[in-house]
């Protein structure tokens, strides 16, 4: 009988040794991982902003300006204005160094309240009708070359677009490093595109294919309210510039890595637009860009000839990466509004195998697919592009609020007070363009969803009723077990 009870008693003394020993692992191992270097940033960077925009925007910037000259001016201006938001978010993100972009920037500077708006317009509306729409570009180059002379069928594009979230979704609550590795690959890829279509522009010019921009500022049609919408489109192909700051806490030496990324990435993707427009208007006139359904394809057929079925191909690599990187940094936005209880608790837990937050990343690719059944969202894009700008410029104003009202904090990066200043009021005019020029109620619509969530976040964060606790605690609990995942461990910053 004693040498039984002593056998039990060693049994529980192994079972509280292993038990401490999974808790000290858990300790160690359930934070979000320092993975993502420099050579990873600026490919994140870069890989998120060249997506679908370039091979869209184009002529939608020149509708709207209406010559060559410019055009390529507006595309220039983009690229230092998404420079210049983007050194702003630099001296944020190295001041406040937690993930989620925006969100805890508006948190220490404004409170919970303007927080709280901008995660629930992100997380339910910007961000997943972005990454729909970007993987129904995807979809639609994709199936292009099998239905040649005709528009692939709304299904087909649907169901790839759809496949195309599930596979990337999947990738990214897998591992941090899987994620980051196809971007890589995938910006390589869209590097050769962006390459041929540069080449080939700069030995077209060199054959002296120049009459397209003889009298180049001839026929414009420059206005405040013209060249703002320029803007608007051409930001919107930039759109990213502020990717980084979401992933931050899994930035290798954040203080030398996120200024460096955004300083090399951001003027990398300005001369490459710049140019990839250039390319363009050698082969076509202003009348043909803006005749054409897809410019980068007319521009294949016209320079490739046989080789042109690359085109469609390399942009289908071109948008997917934009998609990968768009819900590889987006989910880590999802992880910080749960953690600091702005969403569901669940959401901001990390898996304990895999180290990703994989819970966020899936309620993400949940929404976009939700939001790709109807398809036809580019109309809400526009709209909802504006309420961005409306976010991008209470952060920017946040960097200069915060030099007087937490003047203690260090500061690794110090811009110009300038240039935050100059950034907050194009912010201004981004928003107020689209309201002055073509005034439509859709505007006001997008404006009372953002301030609906105030009532969200009376009933369920201030007021913390006691009935929604009691519905999410049982179904935290049981997908909490189904996905392995657990709360991350408190860090002290």
């Amino acid at each position: 009988m004693g040498e039984g009870s002593l056998r039990k008693r060693k049994g529980e003394d192994n079972r509280k040794q292993d038990g401490q020993s999974l808790q000290s692992q858990e300790h160690q191992t359930t934070n979000l991982q320092k993975q993502v270097g420099l050579i990873s940033g600026i490919c994140m960077i870069v890989g998120t902003i060249i997506g679908s925009g370039i091979f869209v925007s184009p002529k939608t910037v020149l509708q709207n300006v209406g010559a060559v000259g410019p055009c390529l001016t507006i595309w220039a201006a983009c690229g230092v204005l998404a420079t210049l938001g983007a050194l702003c978010f630099a001296e944020l993100g190295t001041m406040i160094t937690k993930s989620g972009g925006e969100y805890p920037y508006l948190m220490e500077a404004f409170g919970p309240i303007p927080a709280f708006l901008f995660s629930w317009t992100s997380l339910l509306v910007t961000k997943p009708s972005s990454f729909a729409i970007i993987c129904l570009s995807f979809a639609e180059y994709a199936s292009a070359p099998f239905y040649p002379g005709c528009d692939p069928p709304k299904a087909v594009i649907k169901c790839l677009a759809a496949a195309a979230i599930v596979v990337i979704t999947i990738v990214n609550s897998l591992s941090v490093k899987l994620g980051s590795y196809l971007q890589n690959f995938l910006t390589a890829a869209k590097m050769i595109i962006v390459a041929i279509i540069i080449v080939s522009g700069i030995v077209l010019l060199a054959q002296g294919k120049t009459e397209n921009f003889e009298d180049s500022f001839k026929d414009s049609t420059v206005s405040i309210s013209s060249i703002t919408l320029a803007f608007y489109n051409g930001l919107w192909a930039y759109d990213g510039w502020n990717q980084l700051n979401y992933i931050t806490e899994e930035l290798k030496n954040p203080y030398r890595n996120l200024p460096l990324s955004i300083i090399i990435g951001i003027p990398l993707v300005t001369v490459c637009y710049v140019l990839i427009n250039t390319s363009y208007f050698t082969v076509m006139t202003s009348t043909e860009l803006l005749q054409s359904s897809a410019v980068a394809v007319t521009f294949g057929n016209r320079v490739l000839h046989s080789a042109s079925w690359i085109v469609p191909l390399f942009v289908a690599f071109s948008t997917i990466g934009s998609a990968n990187g768009t819900c590889f940094t987006a989910g880590r936005l999802v992880y910080v509004a749960g953690r600091e209880g702005h969403m569901l608790k669940v959401l901001s837990y990390i898996s304990v195998k895999r180290l990703t937050p994989a819970p966020a990343i899936m309620f993400y690719g949940v929404i976009a697919i939700i939001y790709i059944i109807p398809g036809d969202i580019n109309t809400l894009i526009n709209y909802f592009s504006f309420a961005v700008w409306i976010f991008y410029g209470l952060t920017v104003f946040s960097l200069i609020v915060m030099r007087f009202t937490r003047k203690e904090l260090e500061r690794p990066i110090r811009v110009p007070i300038i240039i935050p200043v100059i950034v907050t009021l194009i912010s201004i005019v981004l928003v107020l363009a689209p309201i002055i020029s073509a005034p439509e109620l859709a505007y006001l619509y997008c404006v009372l969803f953002i301030l609906s969530g105030l009532i969200f976040y009376v009933l369920f964060v201030h007021c913390k009723f006691k009935w929604p606790r009691k519905i999410s605690k049982p179904i935290t609990m049981h997908l909490q077990m189904l996905l392995e995942v657990v709360p991350a461990e408190e860090v002290n910053e």
